[in-house]
C-alpha cells in the first residue's frame, strides 16, 4: 500500500478564491484539496450546467500539481433532516433556502445532495463527504422523558430522506462518506451503528472518519475504525484538546470556540490529545489507502502556520505497514 496523499479540506478557507488557495496549499506541502461545495471552490450547479466547469477545476488544481479525491457538501447535507431555523439561512445557497419554509428547505437540500453525487462524477471523484442533519439531536438528553418511539422515528425519518439520495449515489458510482459528528443522526459508535442499520447497510453509505469529534466525547477513535473497517471511505485529520478544569464540562457551557473556559476545543494537528499514531496503525490494519485530509481548525493559531505544520505532521506520522514480521530473519532456513 503506497503512502496516502495528504490533502487539505477547503471548507475553512472558503473566503479565499480557489485560484489563490491552490498555490498556497501546494506551498504549504499538500498533495491535493478536498473541495468544499461553498465559496467558489466547487459549485454543484455549475458543474451540471456548464460542460467545461469540472474540467476547469481539475486543470486549475493540476497547474499547481494538486489533485482532488473528494468533495464536501456538509452545509447542504445538514439541512436534509434538521429542524430548520434562521441559522441555516447563512449556510445554504439561496436556491436551497428559497422561502425558508422548513419542509421545502429539507426537500431542496435533498435534491441538491443528489446533484452533488452527479457533480462529483463529472469532476471524476468517487467520494462526497458531508453531514446528514437530524430531527432528534435536540432530544439528546432524555428529559422531559423521551419515548423510545420518538428516537426511532428520527432514524426512520433519516432513512426516508436519505435512501432516495443514496439511490443517486449508487447510480453515479459515488459513495457518501458521512462525518459522525454532534448534531447529526450519528455522533458516536452506537449511534453510527444505528444509522447504518437504518439505511439497510447499503454500500453507498459509509463514514468520513474524524477522530476529533469522538475524542472530546471520550470515545476511542481506534475502536471506531476497527468496528467500521470496511466503511471508512475518507479520513479527516483533526485534533482536539480536552480542557476540563472542574468548572467546565464537555457540553461547552454555551461558550464559543476559542474561549479558554470551554471544556474542550479543536487544536492544530499534534497539539491536542488525539493519538494519531494508533489511528495510522488502525488504518493500516483496515487497508485504507485514501487521502488523509487535514481539516484545520484552531481558533488560537494563524491558519497558514497551522496548516503548514499540519501537513508536515501528517507526512512524518504516516507509514506503510510491514510486509514481513520483524522476527522472520531469526528463523532457521
Amino acid at each position: 500500500m503506497p503512502r496516502r496523499p495528504v490533502t487539505l479540506f477547503t471548507g475553512q478557507w472558503a473566503d479565499l478564491p480557489l485560484e489563490e488557495l491552490a498555490p498556497l496549499a501546494r506551498e504549504m506541502g499538500y498533495d491535493g484539496l478536498e473541495l468544499a461545495c461553498w465559496g467558489d471552490h466547487f459549485d454543484v450547479r455549475r458543474a451540471l450546467e456548464d460542460e467545461g466547469y469540472a474540467a476547469g477545476r481539475r486543470e486549475l488544481l493540476s497547474s499547481h500539481d494538486l489533485r482532488c479525491w473528494a468533495i464536501g457538501n456538509h452545509l447542504v447535507g445538514q439541512a436534509v433532516c434538521d429542524p430548520i431555523d434562521e441559522r441555516h439561512r447563512a449556510t445554504l445557497p439561496e436556491r436551497v433556502w428559497g422561502d425558508g419554509d422548513p419542509e421545502g428547505v429539507r426537500r431542496r437540500a435533498a435534491e441538491e445532495m443528489k446533484d452533488t453525487a452527479r457533480a462529483a462524477r463529472r469532476l471524476g471523484v468517487e467520494v462526497v463527504t458531508g453531514f446528514t442533519g437530524s430531527s432528534v439531536w435536540h432530544k439528546l438528553y432524555f428529559f422531559p422523558p423521551t419515548p423510545h418511539e420518538e428516537v426511532e422515528a428520527g432514524y426512520e425519518d433519516f432513512a426516508r430522506r436519505w435512501n432516495p439520495i443514496l439511490d443517486v449515489f449508487d447510480e453515479e458510482g459515488v459513495r457518501f462518506a458521512f462525518e459522525v459528528h454532534p448534531t447529526e443522526i450519528a455522533y458516536d459508535l452506537y449511534s453510527a451503528e444505528r444509522a447504518l442499520e437504518a439505511v439497510g447497510g447499503r454500500r453507498a453509505f459509509g463514514f468520513n472518519f474524524d477522530p476529533s469529534h469522538l475524542y472530546w466525547q471520550f470515545v476511542d477513535p481506534v475502536k471506531f475504525i476497527d468496528r467500521f473497517a470496511d466503511r471508512i471511505y475518507h479520513v479527516h485529520m483533526k485534533d482536539a484538546a480536552r480542557t476540563l478544569d472542574g468548572q467546565s464540562g464537555i457540553l461547552s457551557s454555551h461558550l464559543p470556540f476559542g474561549d479558554h473556559r470551554r471544556g474542550w476545543d479543536f487544536r492544530s494537528l499534534g497539539r491536542g490529545g488525539v493519538d494519531f499514531e494508533e489511528i495510522v496503525r488502525a488504518l493500516n490494519r483496515t487497508g485504507y489507502g485514501g487521502p488523509l485530509s487535514v481539516e484545520w481548525e484552531d481558533s488560537g493559531m494563524d491558519r497558514v502556520h497551522g496548516a503548514r505544520e499540519s501537513a508536515a505532521f501528517v507526512r512524518r506520522l504516516d507509514f506503510e505497514p510491514s510486509g514481513v514480521a520483524f522476527d522472520a530473519a531469526f528463523g532457521e532456513e
